[in-house]
């Protein structure tokens, strides 16, 4: 009998076994939606994608030109031959256009006791209908066989025949889509107006739970809902709880979102990949950070250049916005015993005062991503000028009320300079140390920077 398992393997040259997902749904051979972008985020994800193809369609980020649905017998084949092969505890459906097709994934789904998620894709996002009118009864049904069901507003207005306007609303509309059957719902609320994105989860037909985020911004985007359903999909194959695989979905399509891609001339497209590159990133800068760091603590000499408050360090991943993207030390270097001590780690969001610097010197030259707080003294800034770094500084004093001290005083020292500075300082002010910070590239650059600097301090 052949395997049934699939297997990858690790750096140490073993084989682990993967967990495998499945996705029901249409080709969009623009490759922004359907079985590309669902497979697309099960890669993303660490899972093993499979595929069963309900439709092919002709499209691209414009718009829907045709569409050829599979006969259902077809269906049934693909599903029956992976199922002789592979162990497939999840899977999710997406466009599943007739009601032959609805009905055949239904039986499938019985007979092989496939757990599954539900998107139930009725139109496209450029505007094409995707389900036949005849095809709506045969997928309410199937929904007594799902887990999860996954309708944005206006999908849950139409299957629960509520005018959805308000949180309120949502949960209406939950609760009458889980007399359909399904175990959960989750009515995302991305279509609906705000700076946050609100989606409800009702579970088991007795508690809801909120979800919030900020929202991202961006134009149409094309893909979301396919990619969202894949990554809780993929979450729960993993063997996650329905709340941890919607809270990782939810991060994942976040980053998605952002890295949307730049492909065409209608609809951007998500970008799946975007999460696993954000975490390689974050990885790297987390390294970055930490070696800069240990080697600044391990030379006595920077003890010379330590403020009170102590230094922190602090990287950008690329294409940065928030403080939430840049790497910097949950702790600080501070002096103990008239030597440097490294305390905390590297984490996103480790050091809001470094990262606010690197985040406004990042709108003018992206190149910038790094920072680091010095000791201020006149001999630290003659060091400075003997080394030919360009330097600016700011007056606290002149500060307006209701701005970020930070951003607004690192703009007053690049438009002073009419460039991003490697050295920024203030002469402090009531109840505030001084402070030199130093800019560079990278982790490493600015750290040398200090202990170059720090040679020349007596």
């Amino acid at each position: 009998m052949p395997a049934r398992h699939t297997w990858s393997a690790n750096p140490s040259g073993e084989y682990m076994r993967l967990p495998c997902a499945l996705t029901i749904a249409g080709s969009d051979s623009g490759g922004g939606a359907g079985i590309q972008s669902d497979l697309k985020t099960f890669a993303a994800l660490g899972v093993h994608g499979l595929c069963v193809v309900t439709a092919v369609t002709a499209q691209n980020t414009r718009g829907v030109d045709a569409i050829f649905e599979l006969p259902p017998e077809f269906v049934t084949q693909q599903l029956d031959t992976l199922m002789r092969d592979f162990d497939v505890e999840w899977a999710k459906t997406g466009m599943l256009s007739n009601a032959a097709i609805v009905r055949a994934v239904e039986a499938c789904v019985k007979k092989y006791d496939i757990r599954v998620v539900i998107d139930p894709v009725m139109v496209a996002a450029t505007g094409a209908p995707l389900l036949r009118d005849d095809a709506f009864e045969s997928l309410i049904k199937l929904f007594k066989r799902a887990e999860l069901v996954t309708p944005n507003v206006a999908e849950a207005e139409r299957l629960s025949g509520i005018k959805i306007g308000s949180k309120a609303d949502m949960k209406k509309a939950a609760r009458r889509i889980a007399k359909l059957g399904p175990k959960a719902v989750l009515v995302k609320g991305g279509h609906l107006p705000g700076s946050e994105v609100v989606d409800i989860l009702y579970l088991n037909r007795r508690k809801f739970q909120e979800f919030r985020g900020p929202r991202v911004p961006s134009g149409p985007t094309h893909g979301t809902g396919c990619s969202f359903s894949a990554a809780i999909t993929a979450e729960l194959a993993k063997g996650a709880g329905i709340r941890e695989a919607i809270e990782r979905a939810r991060r994942f399509i976040a980053r998605a979102i952002e890295g949307r891609l730049d492909v065409g001339k209608g609809v951007k497209p998500v970008n799946p990949m975007a999460a696993l590159f954000f975490d390689a990133e974050k990885a790297r800068a987390i390294e970055e950070v930490w070696a800069a760091a240990r080697s600044l603590a391990a030379e006595p000499r920077f003890a010379k250049l330590l403020p009170e408050v102590g230094s922190n360090l602090a990287v950008a991943l690329p294409g940065a916005k928030s403080t939430s993207e840049v790497v910097g030390l949950s702790g600080r270097i501070v002096r103990v015993g008239g030597r440097p001590h490294l305390t905390g780690f590297p984490a996103l969001g480790g050091s809001e005062h470094i990262a606010n610097i690197i985040l406004a010197a990042l709108r003018y030259n992206p190149g910038i991503r790094a920072g680091l707080n010095i000791r201020f003294s006149e001999e630290v800034l003659r060091a400075c000028r003997r080394l030919g770094l360009g330097m600016a500084e700011f007056d606290r004093s002149r500060e307006p009320p209701g701005v970020k001290t930070m951003v607004w005083g690192t703009e007053q020292a690049i438009k002073k300079m009419g460039k991003v500075p490697d050295v920024i300082f203030d002469r402090g002010g009531l109840g505030k140390e001084p402070m030199v910070r130093l800019l560079g590239r990278s982790a490493p650059e600015v750290a040398d920077m200090a202990l170059r600097i720090a040679e020349i301090v007596e």
